[in-house]
């Protein structure tokens, strides 16, 4: 579905079936799209469903001609609700495993959607392309910057396509922004600034309680050497602890930076500083919930990237987003599918719209309604009628950059890095979080 038009027409469709976009049948009207056979169809398997992943296997159900046979979750709670939600609206029951392995030791499916916590991206991702899957993994790759390089290399290894959850690659406005900005229509463009904003409430201090009878935590810890059960660790403030979490810049930033080094077009920075704490609360929350990161890139170009978890006062009239400053103007994208066009003397000169409901604050899916075409960009890919919108050696350079912002926070230190490649240079502390330790007989390997 490579033409803007049908792009439009998919998301008009799909808008006015409202949030019943994730039933099949308010997707029907868009199999006029599909230049595949009507027996083409692609089978899937779901990882980790308790929040994106639900909405994951919901919307990838509801694209024509794709079945969900298999979820993975190690609560059992989660895997019972998500099979007999996608029961309820498919007529098909899918199989469920706990256990990941068990999942991909089944021979009968295409491709594996990840969506498990950061700790499990990149391993998981690399095991299904060792069985033969094609991944879509979710934002960020990785949760450190080795493994990106693993799962780069496992791509090429095992020859299957990892497409990364960086939905804007496949939105048609942020598309014809970026061909704008490669064109010159603000001159050479020089710096980029994007934000993300939130009001999160405190996690407060969990206590080691015994883990609930309906949670393998083993299997939820997989790869990551092993800690006690907190009370406020799951479902979701893992994300805010480093052992298995990646902080807001990767939760988050990982989207504005990814379109910020699109549009500068520079693949690896030559310097990154990090500021910020965690100021809001004083609770056991471990990465910043207020962070600032400043890239340099060899193009002669600059970036920021502002993250504040616990403030949700808006930039430019939105929670998220960026703006990019050029010699002969400006171009603001408040994060969704629309952009403003500025000349020098910041008079407006092209406003794009698009009026698809968006909500930046929304946990799962900001862009819920516009979502559906990155997932089915991956299933077009499958069936060889389209190529990735966001490959995973962009998706790895794009979840680089928030990376080397952590590691300069947690440093405290100026990042020199290779512009070939991002490595850094000349800094053994900084070094030491390039990788991480595994749990025994979770080594990553390709």
């Amino acid at each position: 579905m490579n033409d803007n038009n049908s792009r439009r027409d998919f998301i008009r469709n799909v808008s006015l079936a409202g949030s019943s976009v994730l039933l099949s049948s308010s997707l029907s009207s868009a199999n006029s799209f599909f230049t595949g056979s009507p027996n083409d169809k692609v089978v899937l398997g779901i990882m980790g469903t308790n929040s994106r992943g639900s909405f994951l296997a919901k919307t990838f159900a509801g694209l024509p001609n794709v079945e969900i046979a298999y979820i993975c979750d190690p609560d059992a709670t989660v895997l019972e609700k998500t099979i007999g939600d996608l029961e309820k609206l498919t007529g098909k029951r899918p199989r469920g495993f706990a256990d990941i392995r068990q999942l991909l030791a089944q021979k009968d499916f295409d491709g594996l959607a990840i969506a498990a916590p950061d700790h499990w991206h990149a391993p998981a991702a690399i095991m299904a392309l060792q069985a033969g899957k094609h991944v879509y993994v979710e934002k960020p790759c990785s949760h450190n910057p080795r493994e990106g390089e693993l799962l780069v290399q496992a791509t090429a290894k095992y020859n299957k396509m990892v497409q990364m959850g960086s939905q804007r690659r496949t939105f048609d406005n942020v598309n014809k922004m970026i061909n704008q900005l490669h064109t010159g229509v603000i001159g050479r463009v020089y710096f980029a600034r994007g934000w993300y904003t939130n009001n999160r409430k405190s996690i407060g201090h969990g206590t080691n309680i015994p883990v609930p009878g309906n949670l393998n935590f083993d299997l939820w810890q997989g790869p990551a050497p092993r800690q006690a059960f907190k009370s406020n660790l799951v479902h979701y403030n893992w994300h805010w602890f480093w052992h298995w979490g990646t902080g807001e810049a990767l939760n988050n930033g990982t989207h504005e930076l990814d379109v910020i080094r699109w549009g500068l077009g520079v693949d690896y920075p030559v310097e990154v500083v990090s500021a910020g704490g965690r100021f809001h609360w004083q609770d056991d929350w471990e990465t910043p919930d207020t962070q600032t990161i400043t890239y340099k890139f060899p193009n002669n170009t600059a970036a920021t990237w502002e993250g504040r978890s616990c403030n949700s006062y808006a930039s430019e009239g939105s929670g998220r987003g960026v703006v990019f400053y050029g010699d002969k103007g400006t171009i603001v994208y408040p994060g969704s599918n629309s952009y403003q066009l500025f000349d020098a003397a910041n008079k407006l000169v092209q406003d794009i719209k698009d009026n698809t409901p968006y909500n930046p604050s929304n946990p799962v899916s900001p862009t819920e309604l516009l979502d559906a075409l990155h997932l089915q960009n991956f299933v077009q890919a499958i069936r060889g009628q389209e190529k990735l919108n966001a490959p995973i050696a962009e998706g790895h350079k794009s979840t680089l950059l928030p990376q080397l912002g952590n590691i300069a926070y947690r440093t405290n230190s100026v990042l020199q890095c290779d512009p070939k490649n991002g490595h850094i240079v000349n800094n053994k502390a900084a070094m030491e979080l390039w990788g991480r330790t595994y749990e025994k007989g979770w080594e990553v390997k390709v």
